[in-house]
Formats: structure tokens, C-alpha cells, sequence
């Protein structure tokens, strides 16, 4: 590793990055740059740059970068160190007011968050993406969105007198493909304060131990040593029961959603529903925490459509959602900055909350307000909405929550409680859906080993809630309301097209699987004797090109099925002439 100080360059300037990145390939370039200096603008010239600089496995399969940045007088915020793994800093000027909380916040001391933002267009995905087979084996919720990174940050603001600014102001700052957001937390307060401290030397040490970190592998507990400590995670995977792992490794708690439980049920409709949702916040660690919380309270239904913990107005993506000559997208927005308060004025159901209690303390209840009650970010603490719910309030939940408040139960224990009710919530609203469509699913006696596989029969929504009347939420919920109604509007929302996406692609999957493996139990050699050569050719061919398919999508074939199908396509190229069996031999799947 290589380190190099350069002068710091900020959201809008160019540092000599360039020139020293140059010169490193010259020399045959060393395994990462560290360097203090400005990331060089987004173009494909420095993303060349960064695939043949850089051959950090273990790092990328973890992180995409780590940079520090600091406060510039002249400059603002300004990227200081930049530890790169297989492309240099993109999007600079996001990441580096992404990085500091607004100057509103006055956020004092040690503070933590997170932010969500979008790749570049038209820029290819680091090299970790060998590792995305991995994504196959989690939970959908847990699954890296191509489209997006995170950025982990650990922000310090302390007096300083020996500061022109009269304030010591950065933040370390990790960013990566991998949502396992309390992860993360956990390895910046293990690293942060100390690099505070130690500088450059220590953040180096602490990448090289990431860098020999085993692959996030789902369902392996993976030992994870960093700066002298041992880490110890397992990531859940696809088949773990919804509520059995340790996801608190990964994700956050609901701790934040203790001021608003008597409200509970009517966000989960609206995050369900993808509805456009503000979190206006004191803080970056209050608005992040809550946009996560409600993202993550429909689990284990991912949600499909965007959010952003902590949203800014130098966001790249500010003009797109605070236009008013449109309807407000469907998005999850986190902010701070009081000029949000007028900007976002127009959007339909907007979540002001106050400062979170610290563990143990219990909050006050806030209340639904008409929306025009909200003026400024000075407005109280309350659910700003003229949303309806469909479900009637789960009284049970609510006394249940309200005896903890009674009894002083810690916030922490309350959100467990939270949790579980959210799960069984989803859970009995997303079984009618599967049982739906796994009957949409052909009958495997259907499946001809000589014709291609069948088509799942379409998705007919009158259909569907037919079969809501016996075997509807009913059987597992106690709440009452208008579920079909709940339905209907969910039917026509983003988390239904990407859920019932990705169920039907898995189920076209495990026809295309048993389509295989209907081929493997025929007897291939005799069909060759019964047909000609040219026939024949093209059945190897169309057999090679199963096995590439099969392999590339990972199909969910048993496990000697691939094997089998080697073993008839090696002996149907023996039973052919000399000249076609070199040829054939020859002949990569295509």
C-alpha cells in the first residue's frame, strides 16, 4: 500500500490524484493508494484506471472504499484520505455533504449514521461482483441493489482552539454495496476513535485486516479480526425462519419507533403501499435510524422501491424529488435541514420526530396532524398525514405497548415487541399471496423432457382475491378492516411488481431446473440412433448451452444433475463420427 499526500481538493475541485495515479501504473502500481487529495471527477478514464491499479479481494468482497473527510475553510467539505479498492472515488461531491451532518444539527461530540446513494449512470460495478452468487443464498431484504451504494459514517465535531475554525470536524467514512447496516456501525466505533488519534498509519492496519476477512458468505459464522479485535457475525440466509437469526447483527433496531407506536400499523401500510414518506429529524442519526426502521418493519417483504436515510439539498437527486410539477416519487426520505420543511411541503405524509430518549428512557407519543399544520421544522413532533388505513388498530398491540410505557420498559424491549408484531403483520399479509402463486405453478407431470418448459400461468388479481374468502389473513391475524382493499391498492404498488418479480423468476428457474433434470433420466444415447446427425449436433449443442444456463443462474438442479447430463453429452459425441466428435469436443458452450 502506497500513501501519498496531496493537497485536499473539495466537492467541486480536482486534485493532483491523477498524476500520482498515472505514475503508480508506470512503476507496476501498488495494490491500493491511500491519498490525501480529492477523488479525480467521474469519467471512464479513472475507472480504467482503478481496474488495472487495484487487486484487493477480500477488501472489495467487503468494502467499495473508505475516505476521510474533513472541513476545508476555503473549500467546505473536502475528501482528505481515500483508501480505494477497485475504482477511485465517484461521486465525490454527494459523499463528501453526505458525510456531515447539516449545520443545523449541532451535533456535538461523536455521532453516527448512514446514507444511501445512487451509482452513476453508465458506471460499471467494481469486481466484487464475482461475489454477487452469494446474494442468491440470502434474504431477499439482505440482497445488494446494483444500483446503489451505502456509506457508513462516523462524524467527530469537538472544540479545537488551536483551529481556525475554532472546531476539530471529520468523518470516516466506509462505503459499500452491503446493507448490514449495524454491522458496519459496529466496525467504525472499533476503528474511528482511534484513527482520530493515530491518523493514516492505523486506518491503513485496519484495511489490510479487512482485507483478510473470508467472504461474506451467508450461513457461516465468520470470525472477523479488526485492530485486535475478533468479530464474530453470521449472516442469515434465504432459509433461516424470519426471526430466529441474529439480523440485529445486521440491521437496525426499532428503538426509534417507540414515539410513534400508537401509529405503528398506519406506517407499515404506508411503507407497504410505497407511499412517498418524509423523516424530518434533528439529526442525521434520528433520520437515519427511523428511514431504516420503517424499510425494515415490512420485512421479511423487501422494499422495492428507494430510500435515503439521510437526504440532503446538494443531493444529485434533489431537483428529481422536490419538483412539484410532477406526484411526489415513491421514496423514503430522510432530512434535516429546515428548508426541507417548505420544499417537501407538498408531499403527502410527512413524520417529524424530536430528539430520541437515550436507552431505557421512554418517549413521548406524538399525534396524527392534518398536513396543514406543518410549517416549519420547528413544527411539534407528530405523523402529518390524511392517509385512511384499510386495517382497523390492533388495540392489543397498543396496551401491550402502553403497559411498557406504564412499567417503564426499556425502549429496547419494546422494540423487540414492535418487531415481532411487524413480522407476524407481514407475514399473514404476504401468505395468500404465496399460496396464489404457487399455484400458478404448472404440474411437474407437464414438464416433457422434448419440449421446452411451461409457462407459469399470469397473474389474474380477481383471482386472486376470490381466494381471500378461506384462506385469506383471516386465518392468521386477528385484525379486522378492509384487507381486500389493502390488497387491491398493494396490487398496483412497487413492492408487489419487485416481489412478485423476483417469485416469478425463481419459480421460472425451478421449471427451467426440472426441465433439466427430466432431460438427465432419458435415455439420449438410444434418441441418437433414432435420429440424424444434424439432429444430434443440435442436441449437444442445445444440451451445452443447458448446462451454461444452469450454471450461470445458479438453477436449483439436485446436485448429481449436472453431472448427469456431462455424462449423456461425453457419450453421445463418442457414439458420433471422428470428424464431428473433434469438433464437437472442441466446441464451447455458446
Amino acid at each position: 500500500m502506497a500513501l501519498r499526500g496531496l493537497a485536499a481538493s473539495g466537492p467541486g475541485s480536482r486534485g493532483p490524484l491523477d498524476e500520482a495515479v498515472a505514475a503508480a501504473e508506470e512503476r507496476g502500481a501498488p495494490a491500493v493508494v491511500v491519498a490525501a487529495g480529492g477523488a479525480p471527477e467521474d469519467d471512464d478514464e479513472d475507472e480504467g484506471r482503478g481496474r488495472g491499479l487495484l487487486r484487493w479481494d477480500g477488501f472489495s468482497a467487503w468494502l467499495h472504499c473508505v475516505c476521510v473527510v474533513g472541513f476545508d475553510l476555503e473549500l467546505g467539505q473536502a475528501v482528505e484520505v481515500s483508501i480505494y479498492s477497485f475504482c477511485f472515488l465517484f461521486q465525490k461531491t454527494n459523499i463528501c455533504y453526505l458525510s456531515f451532518p447539516d449545520s443545523n444539527s449541532g451535533c456535538l461530540g461523536d455521532t453516527q449514521f448512514c446514507f444511501r446513494f445512487r451509482q452513476s449512470s453508465g458506471r460499471r460495478v467494481s469486481l466484487h461482483c464475482l461475489l454477487d452468487h452469494y446474494d442468491k443464498d440470502l434474504p431477499v431484504y439482505l440482497k445488494k441493489d446494483p444500483a446503489y451504494f451505502y456509506g457508513y459514517v462516523y462524524f467527530r465535531q469537538v472544540r479545537d482552539k488551536s483551529l481556525k475554525r475554532g472546531y476539530f470536524q471529520k468523518s470516516l467514512v466506509l462505503i459499500s454495496k452491503l446493507p448490514y447496516i449495524h454491522f458496519f456501525h459496529t466496525v467504525l466505533k472499533q476503528i474511528a476513535p482511534e484513527y482520530f488519534e493515530k491518523s493514516e498509519p492505523y486506518l491503513e492496519a485496519a484495511c489490510n485486516d479487512v482485507d483478510r476477512w473470508p467472504a461474506p458468505v451467508p450461513g457461516k459464522t465468520l470470525h472477523l479480526p479488526i485492530m485486535g479485535v475478533v468479530m464474530k457475525v453470521r449472516i442469515p440466509t434465504c432459509h433461516d425462519k424470519p426471526g430466529t437469526t441474529q439480523i440485529a447483527q445486521l440491521t437496525q433496531q426499532v428503538v426509534c419507533f417507540c414515539p410513534v407506536f400508537l401509529h405503528s400499523q398506519m406506517l407499515w401500510e404506508l411503507v407497504l403501499l410505497g407511499e412517498p414518506l418524509v423523516v424530518m429529524a434533528p439529526s442525521p442519526s434520528e433520520s437515519s435510524e427511523t428511514v431504516l426502521a420503517l424499510v425494515n418493519c415490512i420485512s421479511p417483504l423487501k422494499y422495492f422501491s428507494d430510500f435515503r436515510p439521510y437526504f440532503t439539498i446538494h443531493d444529485s437527486e434533489f431537483k428529481e424529488y422536490t419538483t412539484r410539477t410532477q406526484a411526489p416519487p415513491s421514496v423514503i426520505l430522510g432530512v434535516t435541514n429546515p428548508f426541507f420543511a417548505k420544499t417537501l411541503q407538498h408531499w403527502p405524509h410527512i413524520i417529524r420526530i424530536g430528539d430520541l430518549k437515550p436507552a431505557g428512557e421512554i418517549p413521548k407519543q406524538v399525534k396524527v396532524k392534518k398536513l396543514k399544520n406543518l410549517k416549519t421544522l420547528d413544527s411539534k413532533p407528530g405523523v402529518y398525514t390524511s392517509y385512511k388505513p384499510y386495517l382497523n388498530r390492533d388495540e392489543e398491540i397498543i396496551k401491550q405497548l402502553q403497559k411498557g410505557v406504564q412499567q417503564k420498559r426499556p425502549s429496547e424491549a419494546q422494540s423487540v415487541i414492535l418487531r415481532r408484531y411487524f413480522l407476524e403483520l407481514t407475514q399473514s399479509f404476504i401468505i395468500p399471496l404465496e399460496r396464489y402463486v404457487a399455484s400458478l405453478m404448472p404440474l411437474q407431470k407437464s414438464i416433457s423432457p422434448w419440449k421446452s418448459p411451461p409457462q407459469l400461468r399470469q397473474f389474474l388479481p380477481e383471482e386472486f382475491m376470490k381466494t381471500l374468502e378461506k384462506t385469506g389473513p383471516q386465518l392468521t391475524s386477528r385484525i379486522k378492516g378492509d384487507w381486500i382493499g389493502l390488497y387491491r391498492h398493494f396490487l398496483k404498488s412497487p413492492n408487489f411488481d419487485g416481489w412478485f418479480k423476483t417469485r416469478r423468476k425463481e419459480m421460472t428457474q425451478k421449471l427451467e431446473a426440472l426441465h433439466l433434470e427430466a432431460l438427465c433420466e432419458e435415455d439420449l444415447l438410444l434418441w441418437t440412433q433414432k435420429h440424424t446427425e444434424v439432429e444430434t449436433v443440435d442436441l449437444v449443442l442445445k444440451l451445452k448451452n443447458k448446462l451454461l444456463q444452469a450454471d450461470r443462474e445458479r438453477l436449483p438442479v439436485k446436485p448429481d444433475t449436472m453431472e448427469k447430463l456431462r455424462t449423456h453429452i461425453d457419450a453421445i459425441i463418442l457414439a458420433l463420427p471422428e470428424d464431428l466428435q473433434g469438433i464437437l469436443l472442441k466446441t464451447g458452450m455458446t
